[in-house]
């Protein structure tokens, strides 16, 4: 019987490798932009927040409430900036508040 390499890998590196190799990154983007708007936000945001879409480097945010819309929309550039250097990489470009 062939003896058994003792290689050790993390799961971290495992779930990198599997996610490079059946190219879901651009899905694993999307979810975790999601939850990085509600974390980021907090709960106040969050409650007023019905849809959060990531289009084309394009975050498409859907709010309940027109005057949290046009408060966030004075801090567009801001929010890009905080959301790419959470998700670690330039993944936002454009932010639409509908």
């Amino acid at each position: 019987m062939p003896k058994r390499e003792n290689d050790s890998f993390s799961i971290q590196d495992l779930m990198k490798s599997f996610i490079e190799e059946n190219n879901l990154s651009k899905g694993m983007q999307k979810i975790k932009v999601e939850e990085t708007w509600m974390q980021m936000m907090g709960p106040g945001v969050a409650t007023h927040t019905t849809s959060v879409k990531l289009q084309n480097k394009t975050l498409i945010i859907q709010l309940s409430s027109s005057v949290l819309r046009e408060e966030l929309s004075y801090g567009k550039d801001k929010i890009i900036k905080m959301m790419n250097e959470e998700m670690g990489d330039e993944v936002i470009q454009k932010l639409m508040l509908v």
